[in-house]
């Protein structure tokens, strides 16, 4: 098929408003509010269109459909959510840090059901703000809901741990854990609502008050839930944060009220927010950041497993996930059979739009991105390199068809560039030292995979590997997966360790209450236990 036709067979993916299925078409929706203090805020001025990467066939041809608007707020109102989140923070003293942590677990559950009963709204407002298959839209809010309940009992077993007393040299303590103050939480677009997440819930359930600014694609996504966080939450413990990015967070840093900063995006971006803040001592980072992960394909791999799992790797959502893996360095002398069945495996890939069943690769969610993605693989070709699989690289509208690039070397933007979309360069190497190296260089460390069946050429691979990223997948694609495992980065791939358990303590600082053991201090402590009137110093048990 040559290039043009098949650039029409993309194009006329894209159907008529009429032919799209009646259970995944979308009304428009133009969010007039905000939360700050607990009150949903009329908005009166102006507004940031969505339009979709999914297109409708019009009289004038495909043309991006319209979703929603939402609000672009300014300095004032972001100011006006960081003075209600400090108030319902005060200084410590507020309703909320001072909550136990049975009640704030209610209020947490009472969210829960409210979220569920928003759950086709937001599903389907994942799959049109950000072109997710209508499956991975599905598996994002239910994987979001199992998060949110392993948190809560990730907390329990944590309260449980921390309701007895230490005795130690005459001293006795009780040591918990207590809040940080107040949280600037701002997600990413790839996973706007469980990403996001992530950071939020941790967050808001030790203690903290929050101040939430949705990403700049997938904002309506958290629109149907600000009723949740309103009827669930005292006032001033989640605020929104609405507008342009470089408008808006530069001034919440300089106030230096800020305690915590939890950012999933760019490092330059993380940088340059961190660097606002007065008092970078007092300010902790919470960041997932740029990642450029590498697969190692060694002449003793399994050739199908490598394929199939590189695919899932590079692929999956369009390869525009942090975890993706953005390089392949493949041994030589397998590398033309391994390019061979991956391209033969991305040809039998279906492609097409979110709802259709068995859909892998959809339009792409950012507007400049296939512009960017043509503009790396023509400088591959300039320094070198070809599409090596049919039709590879072929863009129509928002749509990219993957591409394999090969061989790239060092010259090209390929090799260092997150590309974050559906190209899979490929570096043939003949010493391990070589894809090695390219690690040790590599500004990014998060992780990496190694796809072999050489137990010695193994062991030979983890144990300089772990030291220079922060997990080693073995014949299986980067993930971040399970959420119960440590998910973190080293150099500019991550600050801060998040998982279920990992993210609780990120949000919070251990904090004790200590007296030296005499008969005094015994009754004392003994009569502020048994009469309850204390919520950190306790010996309740959370069943």
């Amino acid at each position: 098929m040559t290039t043009n036709s098949f650039k029409q067979k993309l194009t006329n993916l894209f159907v008529k408003e009429e032919d799209i299925p009646e259970e995944f078409r979308i009304e428009e929706l133009h969010q007039q509010e905000y939360l700050i203090n607990g009150e949903m805020r009329k908005w009166n001025g102006p507004v940031t269109e969505v339009y979709s990467p999914i297109l409708v066939q019009t009289n004038e041809g495909p043309k991006r459909k319209l979703i929603g608007t939402y609000p672009i707020g300014t300095e004032k109102e972001a100011n006006e959510a960081l003075e209600a989140a400090l108030a319902a923070y005060d200084n410590g003293r507020g309703e909320w840090p001072t909550m136990s942590v049975s009640n704030r677990i209610e209020c947490l559950e009472r969210f829960v059901y409210k979220m569920g009963e928003q759950r086709d709204t937001v599903i389907k407002l994942i799959m049109w703000e950000i072109g997710k298959s209508y499956a991975d839209s599905v598996k994002e809010f239910d994987r979001t809901v199992e998060y949110i309940n392993n948190t809560i009992d990730a907390l329990k077993d944590l309260d449980r741990e921390s309701s007895r007393f230490s005795i130690e040299e005459g001293v006795i303590a009780q040591i918990r854990r207590s809040p940080l103050g107040v949280v600037l939480c701002m997600g990413p677009f790839n996973y706007p609502l469980n990403e996001t997440f992530t950071t939020l819930i941790p967050a808001i359930i030790m203690g903290n008050t929050l101040l939430f600014k949705p990403p700049k694609h997938g904002t309506l996504v958290h629109y149907p839930l600000l009723k949740a966080f309103q009827e669930s939450f005292p006032k001033g413990v989640v605020n929104t944060v609405y507008g342009r990015g470089a408008d808006v967070t530069p001034g919440l840093m300089k106030s230096g009220k800020i305690n915590v900063l939890a950012f999933i995006g760019s490092s330059k971006v993380a940088n340059d927010l961190k660097k606002n803040h007065p008092k970078l001592n007092r300010l902790r980072a919470i960041l997932s950041l740029d990642a450029k992960n590498a697969s190692i394909i060694t002449k003793n791999a399994d050739l199908s497993l490598a394929v199939n799992e590189s695919i899932l790797g590079s692929l999956s959502y369009n390869g525009q996930r942090c975890t993706a893996i953005k390089i392949l360095f493949v041994h030589k002398s397998i590398v033309d059979a391994f390019i061979a069945k991956l391209n033969e495996t991305i040809a039998g890939l279906k492609y097409g739009l979110p709802w259709e069943k068995g859909v892998m690769l959809t339009p792409v969610a950012e507007p400049g991105k296939p512009a960017y993605l043509t503009e790396c693989i023509n400088d591959a070709i300039a320094n070198g390199a070809q599409v090596m699989n049919e039709n590879g690289g072929t863009v129509a509208e928002s749509f990219v068809y993957p591409a394999v690039v090969y061989p790239v070397n060092n010259k090209m933007k390929l090799y260092r560039e997150e590309q974050f979309g559906p190209i899979i360069p490929i570096v043939p190497f003949e010493s391990l030292d070589e894809p090695i190296n390219y690690l040790i260089e590599s500004p990014h460390g998060q992780q990496v995979s190694v796809f072999t069946t050489d137990p010695g050429e193994t062991a030979h691979l983890i144990d300089p590997l772990v030291n220079l990223v922060s997990r080693v997948n073995i014949n299986s694609q980067c993930q971040r997966g399970p959420d119960v495992f440590p998910f973190t980065g080293r150099k500019d791939s991550a600050e801060g360790t998040l998982s279920v358990v990992d993210a609780l303590r990120s949000f919070s600082i251990r904090s004790l209450v200590a007296s030296k053991m005499n008969d005094v201090n015994k009754e004392l402590i003994n009569s502020v236990v048994k009469g309850h009137e204390s919520n950190f110093l306790s010996t309740n048990y959370i069943f």
